[in-house]
């Protein structure tokens, strides 16, 4: 099973957890739990660092959607940093990088306004 980075209380308005190379049905249990966790923090913005992770299977996927649904419920922000063309293409082929907020790097997801803030341009997917 894979590692995945603790999530500490939020610091000022966002958190970062860092997902695994792999996200399938060993470990996509507590990959919901983490990423539930991380909204339930209070932080306006949780950021899911898949900057490593190159396989994200159905299962992957229901996880990041759960996460997705646990956020809007606790009126936080998931954002996904996504560097994998593979990863990436299984999220177009799903039709699911139109509902979630997918990043290029972790700095970019970092630096785009808040909700609520001036509009900024759709988020790189």
């Amino acid at each position: 099973m894979a590692v995945i980075e603790p999530v500490t209380p939020a610091q000022g308005t966002q958190v970062i957890v860092t997902l695994p190379a792999a996200i399938d049905m060993a470990n996509d249990g507590c990959v919901s739990r983490q990423l539930g966790c991380a909204s339930a923090t209070g932080a306006m913005i949780v950021i899911a660092d898949m900057g490593g992770t190159r396989f994200c299977d159905s299962t992957g996927l229901r996880a990041l959607v759960l996460a997705h649904k646990q956020a809007t419920a606790h009126h936080t922000e998931l954002r996904l940093v996504i560097t994998s063309a593979n990863v990436l293409r299984v999220l177009a082929i799903t039709k699911l990088d139109t509902v979630l907020r997918i990043y290029r790097s972790l700095d970019t997801a970092q630096a785009a306004a808040l909700p609520g803030e001036a509009h900024s341009p759709r988020p790189a997917g």
